[in-house]
């Protein structure tokens, strides 16, 4: 039935990112942050000479959850009406759900697996959450994936990573996202990946099968992000001031 999930897309959602790598556990930077689309397994920077011309896809870690730049996943899985968030001036799309600490009870747009708050139009929080939902469909994925150029995934193209010890850090990056910066404009997003299109793309064509038909569940209440920081939430009351009598 194609139901089937290609090992590389189970591999990439399944692995466990940024934990030491076993084989050079004497080394610094020995964090698994690439995954080999050949071998469906993570790796760190030192294991990259051993996976010649294997296509390479750097994961990037923000607030303790594996994220791919959009730039990289829409290359091999249509990711329309999946949330992407901004983080240093490039989008990046969320690999699995992250933990919810209570569940929404309210009205607004949810993604249509877990529940999670999100922006119109999208409809997934992350890739896994969208995937899962085609299966459940009993949708082929191979609509929705794409025919990618190895040489676009070499190792030779990725940034602020390298095996010297001078690669950009967590909190690097973190410092410089702004809660209002966080969201991407859905209206700009939706623009690019609203209509149905075969699995084959352009490369300066983002293409996706339209979900704009699937149901969605709807829950009562206001819509609050759950990104957002609260500011307000340690503001002291007291009784209000008054000037003194003459």
């Amino acid at each position: 039935m194609g139901m089937s999930v290609p090992g590389w897309l189970g591999g990439l959602v399944e692995e466990s990112f940024f934990v030491g790598c076993e084989s050079h556990e004497s080394r610094r930077k020995n964090e698994k942050n690439i995954f080999c689309l050949d071998c469906c397994t993570s790796i760190c920077p030192h294991c990259a000479p051993l996976h010649p011309h294997h296509p390479l896809l750097q994961v990037r870690r923000y607030v303790y959850n594996d994220v791919v730049r959009l730039d990289d996943l829409e290359k091999l899985i249509d990711c329309s009406y999946v949330q992407p968030y901004t983080i240093n001036s490039a989008k990046v799309i969320f690999l699995k759900p992250r933990p919810q600490s209570r569940p929404f009870k309210g009205s607004g747009n949810i993604c249509l697996t877990c529940d999670r708050i999100l922006q119109e139009p999208f409809h997934f929080c992350c890739l896994s959450c969208k995937v899962d939902h085609v299966m459940l469909q009993g949708e082929d994925l191979s609509s929705i994936l794409f025919r990618y150029d190895e040489s676009e995934f070499a190792f030779t193209h990725f940034e602020n990573l390298r095996m010297d010890g001078s690669d950009v850090t967590e909190d690097d990056v973190i410092g410089q996202i702004t809660p209002n910066s966080i969201l991407e404009d859905p209206l700009h997003y939706n623009s690019c990946s609203g209509s149905s299109q075969p699995a084959t793309r352009s490369h300066h064509h983002r293409r996706g099968s339209d979900v704009s038909d699937l149901p969605k569940r709807k829950k009562g209440g206001s819509f609050f992000p759950q990104i957002v920081l609260s500011l307000g939430g340690n503001r002291r009351k007291g009784a209000p001031h008054r000037s003194p009598l003459a």
